[in-house]
Protein backbone atom coordinates (compact mmCIF):
# COMPACT_ATOMS: atom_id res chain seq x y z
CA UNK A 1 0.00 0.00 0.00
CA UNK A 2 1.24 3.62 -0.94
CA UNK A 3 0.70 5.03 2.16
CA UNK A 4 -0.94 3.28 6.08
CA UNK A 5 -2.28 6.62 7.17
CA UNK A 6 -6.37 6.87 6.90
CA UNK A 7 -7.63 9.39 4.20
CA UNK A 8 -10.73 10.93 4.56
CA UNK A 9 -13.50 10.09 2.32
CA UNK A 10 -14.50 13.04 0.09
CA UNK A 11 -18.07 14.68 1.55
CA UNK A 12 -19.50 14.23 -1.61
CA UNK A 13 -19.45 10.35 -1.46
CA UNK A 14 -22.90 8.59 -0.74
CA UNK A 15 -21.36 5.50 1.71
CA UNK A 16 -25.31 4.40 1.58
CA UNK A 17 -24.88 4.13 -2.58
CA UNK A 18 -22.26 2.25 -3.01
CA UNK A 19 -22.15 0.14 -6.36
CA UNK A 20 -21.95 -3.61 -5.54
CA UNK A 21 -19.56 -4.71 -7.85
CA UNK A 22 -16.23 -2.51 -9.53
CA UNK A 23 -14.20 -3.60 -11.88
CA UNK A 24 -11.08 -2.00 -13.47
CA UNK A 25 -9.10 -2.29 -16.89
CA UNK A 26 -5.38 -1.47 -15.09
CA UNK A 27 -4.08 -0.10 -18.06
CA UNK A 28 -1.12 2.41 -18.75
CA UNK A 29 1.61 0.83 -16.62
CA UNK A 30 3.97 0.40 -19.55
CA UNK A 31 3.45 4.34 -20.77
CA UNK A 32 3.91 5.73 -17.50
CA UNK A 33 7.22 3.56 -17.30
CA UNK A 34 8.66 5.02 -20.91
CA UNK A 35 7.40 8.37 -19.81
CA UNK A 36 10.15 8.27 -17.43
CA UNK A 37 12.57 6.42 -19.29
CA UNK A 38 12.39 3.37 -17.48
CA UNK A 39 11.98 -0.67 -18.16
CA UNK A 40 8.05 -1.36 -18.63
CA UNK A 41 8.69 -3.96 -15.68
CA UNK A 42 8.90 -0.60 -13.47
CA UNK A 43 5.52 0.42 -14.61
CA UNK A 44 3.73 -3.10 -13.11
CA UNK A 45 5.60 -2.73 -9.78
CA UNK A 46 4.06 0.42 -9.52
CA UNK A 47 1.08 -0.09 -11.01
CA UNK A 48 0.88 -3.23 -8.16
CA UNK A 49 1.23 -0.44 -5.98
CA UNK A 50 -1.65 0.85 -7.00
CA UNK A 51 -3.45 -2.06 -6.40
CA UNK A 52 -2.88 -2.33 -3.06
CA UNK A 53 -4.40 1.40 -2.52
CA UNK A 54 -7.63 0.73 -4.47
CA UNK A 55 -8.58 -2.94 -3.27
CA UNK A 56 -8.44 -1.37 0.32
CA UNK A 57 -10.21 1.86 -0.58
CA UNK A 58 -12.97 -0.23 -2.07
CA UNK A 59 -13.15 -2.29 1.26
CA UNK A 60 -13.12 0.49 3.42
CA UNK A 61 -15.99 2.24 1.56
CA UNK A 62 -18.32 -0.92 1.32
CA UNK A 63 -17.99 -2.28 -2.03
CA UNK A 64 -18.77 -5.96 -2.03
CA UNK A 65 -17.08 -7.39 -5.25
CA UNK A 66 -14.18 -5.75 -6.76
CA UNK A 67 -12.41 -7.34 -10.34
CA UNK A 68 -9.17 -6.25 -11.55
CA UNK A 69 -8.25 -7.00 -15.24
CA UNK A 70 -4.44 -7.97 -14.60
CA UNK A 71 -3.45 -10.33 -17.88
CA UNK A 72 -5.74 -10.80 -20.57
CA UNK A 73 -5.55 -14.09 -22.76
CA UNK A 74 -3.77 -11.74 -25.24
CA UNK A 75 -1.26 -10.65 -22.45
CA UNK A 76 0.74 -13.98 -22.97
CA UNK A 77 1.40 -13.00 -26.31
CA UNK A 78 3.97 -10.14 -25.19
CA UNK A 79 7.98 -10.28 -25.01
CA UNK A 80 8.71 -13.62 -22.75
CA UNK A 81 10.88 -11.21 -20.75
CA UNK A 82 7.44 -9.10 -19.61
CA UNK A 83 5.90 -11.78 -18.97
CA UNK A 84 7.93 -13.55 -16.49
CA UNK A 85 8.19 -10.56 -14.72
CA UNK A 86 4.47 -10.43 -14.69
CA UNK A 87 3.95 -13.55 -13.60
CA UNK A 88 6.73 -12.78 -10.79
CA UNK A 89 4.75 -9.41 -9.36
CA UNK A 90 1.88 -12.27 -9.05
CA UNK A 91 3.60 -14.50 -7.11
CA UNK A 92 4.98 -12.45 -4.97
CA UNK A 93 1.66 -10.27 -4.46
CA UNK A 94 -0.18 -13.73 -3.89
CA UNK A 95 2.53 -14.63 -0.94
CA UNK A 96 2.86 -11.14 0.67
CA UNK A 97 -0.45 -10.11 1.00
CA UNK A 98 -2.72 -13.08 1.42
CA UNK A 99 -2.68 -12.10 5.13
CA UNK A 100 -3.61 -8.72 4.78
CA UNK A 101 -6.31 -9.78 2.94
CA UNK A 102 -7.50 -12.27 5.60
CA UNK A 103 -7.61 -9.79 8.19
CA UNK A 104 -9.49 -7.43 6.08
CA UNK A 105 -12.08 -10.08 5.46
CA UNK A 106 -11.40 -10.03 1.93
CA UNK A 107 -11.93 -13.53 -0.26
CA UNK A 108 -9.49 -13.52 -3.19
CA UNK A 109 -10.55 -15.03 -6.35
CA UNK A 110 -8.53 -15.89 -9.62
CA UNK A 111 -10.94 -15.59 -12.97
CA UNK A 112 -9.50 -16.87 -16.27
CA UNK A 113 -7.22 -19.61 -17.89
CA UNK A 114 -5.52 -20.54 -14.24
CA UNK A 115 -4.34 -23.21 -15.83
CA UNK A 116 -1.98 -21.72 -17.77
CA UNK A 117 -0.04 -20.18 -15.00
CA UNK A 118 3.43 -21.71 -13.98
CA UNK A 119 2.83 -24.44 -11.80
CA UNK A 120 4.65 -21.98 -8.67
CA UNK A 121 2.32 -19.25 -9.48
CA UNK A 122 -0.58 -21.27 -9.30
CA UNK A 123 0.08 -22.89 -5.90
CA UNK A 124 0.34 -19.79 -4.53
CA UNK A 125 -2.83 -19.04 -5.97
CA UNK A 126 -4.39 -21.68 -4.45
CA UNK A 127 -2.77 -21.10 -0.94
CA UNK A 128 -4.06 -17.88 -0.71
CA UNK A 129 -7.57 -18.45 -1.79
CA UNK A 130 -7.72 -21.36 0.38
CA UNK A 131 -6.94 -19.04 3.01
CA UNK A 132 -9.23 -16.51 2.45
CA UNK A 133 -12.13 -18.57 1.53
CA UNK A 134 -14.03 -17.83 4.44
CA UNK A 135 -13.82 -14.16 4.33
CA UNK A 136 -17.07 -12.56 3.04
CA UNK A 137 -16.97 -8.75 3.45
CA UNK A 138 -15.66 -8.32 0.26
CA UNK A 139 -14.75 -10.67 -2.93
CA UNK A 140 -11.47 -9.67 -4.75
CA UNK A 141 -11.26 -10.99 -8.39
CA UNK A 142 -7.91 -10.97 -10.37
CA UNK A 143 -8.83 -11.23 -14.03
CA UNK A 144 -5.40 -13.36 -15.01
CA UNK A 145 -5.12 -14.63 -18.56
CA UNK A 146 -8.62 -13.93 -19.25
CA UNK A 147 -10.71 -13.13 -21.97
CA UNK A 148 -14.53 -12.67 -22.33
CA UNK A 149 -14.91 -14.27 -25.25
CA UNK A 150 -12.83 -17.32 -24.13
CA UNK A 151 -15.64 -17.29 -20.86
CA UNK A 152 -18.41 -17.39 -22.84
CA UNK A 153 -17.35 -19.77 -25.49
CA UNK A 154 -16.87 -22.36 -21.97
CA UNK A 155 -19.67 -21.33 -20.81
CA UNK A 156 -21.66 -22.45 -24.26
CA UNK A 157 -19.84 -25.75 -24.15
CA UNK A 158 -20.80 -26.34 -20.61
CA UNK A 159 -24.88 -25.78 -21.88
CA UNK A 160 -24.36 -27.65 -24.90
CA UNK A 161 -23.25 -31.01 -23.20
CA UNK A 162 -26.03 -30.65 -20.60
CA UNK A 163 -28.08 -29.90 -22.78
CA UNK A 164 -26.44 -33.35 -24.92
CA UNK A 165 -26.67 -35.26 -21.96
CA UNK A 166 -30.60 -34.48 -21.53
CA UNK A 167 -29.67 -32.80 -18.04
CA UNK A 168 -30.76 -29.38 -19.79
CA UNK A 169 -34.04 -28.71 -21.87
CA UNK A 170 -32.90 -25.72 -24.82
CA UNK A 171 -36.30 -23.97 -24.00
CA UNK A 172 -35.15 -23.79 -20.26
CA UNK A 173 -31.84 -21.83 -21.09
CA UNK A 174 -32.27 -18.56 -20.08
CA UNK A 175 -29.86 -15.08 -19.34
CA UNK A 176 -29.78 -16.51 -16.09
CA UNK A 177 -28.28 -20.35 -17.19
CA UNK A 178 -25.24 -18.42 -19.40
CA UNK A 179 -24.79 -16.26 -16.16
CA UNK A 180 -24.41 -19.00 -14.02
CA UNK A 181 -21.73 -21.14 -16.18
CA UNK A 182 -19.51 -17.83 -16.55
CA UNK A 183 -16.42 -17.25 -13.83
CA UNK A 184 -18.70 -14.87 -11.59
CA UNK A 185 -21.32 -17.02 -11.34
CA UNK A 186 -23.32 -15.66 -8.12
CA UNK A 187 -21.70 -12.55 -8.48
CA UNK A 188 -23.61 -9.18 -8.98
CA UNK A 189 -22.31 -7.85 -12.77
CA UNK A 190 -20.45 -4.68 -12.45
CA UNK A 191 -22.28 -1.73 -11.72
CA UNK A 192 -19.09 0.22 -12.79
CA UNK A 193 -16.30 -0.23 -15.02
CA UNK A 194 -13.16 1.94 -14.67
CA UNK A 195 -10.43 1.86 -17.56
CA UNK A 196 -7.62 4.41 -16.76
CA UNK A 197 -4.93 5.86 -19.12
CA UNK A 198 -7.51 7.45 -21.83
CA UNK A 199 -8.01 3.97 -23.58
CA UNK A 200 -11.80 3.81 -24.72
CA UNK A 201 -12.63 -0.13 -25.16
CA UNK A 202 -13.61 -3.08 -23.33
CA UNK A 203 -10.79 -5.20 -24.64
CA UNK A 204 -12.08 -8.43 -24.24
CA UNK A 205 -13.24 -7.91 -20.64
CA UNK A 206 -16.65 -8.79 -18.93
CA UNK A 207 -18.52 -8.75 -22.07
CA UNK A 208 -21.69 -10.45 -21.11
CA UNK A 209 -21.60 -9.03 -17.39
CA UNK A 210 -20.92 -4.91 -18.85
CA UNK A 211 -24.83 -4.98 -20.46
CA UNK A 212 -25.77 -2.51 -18.30
CA UNK A 213 -22.63 -1.00 -16.68
CA UNK A 214 -21.54 2.47 -16.47
CA UNK A 215 -18.36 3.40 -17.81
CA UNK A 216 -16.10 5.96 -16.81
CA UNK A 217 -12.59 5.97 -19.25
CA UNK A 218 -10.19 8.48 -17.10
CA UNK A 219 -6.79 9.88 -18.95
CA UNK A 220 -4.87 8.91 -15.69
CA UNK A 221 -1.85 5.90 -16.29
CA UNK A 222 -2.67 3.30 -13.51
CA UNK A 223 0.16 3.53 -11.79
CA UNK A 224 -0.68 7.15 -11.37
CA UNK A 225 -4.33 6.53 -10.35
CA UNK A 226 -4.94 7.42 -6.55
CA UNK A 227 -7.41 6.52 -3.54
CA UNK A 228 -9.15 9.90 -3.97
CA UNK A 229 -9.32 10.23 -7.77
CA UNK A 230 -10.77 6.49 -7.12
CA UNK A 231 -13.73 7.88 -5.01
CA UNK A 232 -14.38 10.85 -7.40
CA UNK A 233 -14.99 8.41 -9.85
CA UNK A 234 -17.58 6.73 -7.52
CA UNK A 235 -19.40 10.10 -6.61
CA UNK A 236 -19.34 11.17 -10.47
CA UNK A 237 -21.16 7.52 -11.10
CA UNK A 238 -23.75 8.10 -8.01
CA UNK A 239 -24.79 11.04 -10.03
CA UNK A 240 -26.04 9.23 -12.70
CA UNK A 241 -29.48 8.14 -14.02
CA UNK A 242 -29.31 4.44 -14.38
CA UNK A 243 -32.79 3.48 -16.12
CA UNK A 244 -32.27 -0.28 -17.18
CA UNK A 245 -33.63 0.27 -20.49
CA UNK A 246 -36.75 2.22 -18.80
CA UNK A 247 -38.17 5.49 -18.93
Amino acid sequence: MKSDSTIQVPDGLDLNSIPAHVACIMDGNGRWAKKRLMNRVKGHEQGAQTVEEIVMAAREIGIKVLTLYAFSTENWARPKEEVKALMHLLKRFLKNKTEKLRQKDIRLNLIGQTYRLPDDVREQADLAMAATADNSAMILNLAISYGAREEITMAVQQIAAKVKSGSLDPEEITDKTISGHLYTAGMPDPDLIIRTSAEFRLSNFLMWQAAYSEFAFIPTLWPDFTRQEFYQVLIDYQQRDRRFGKV
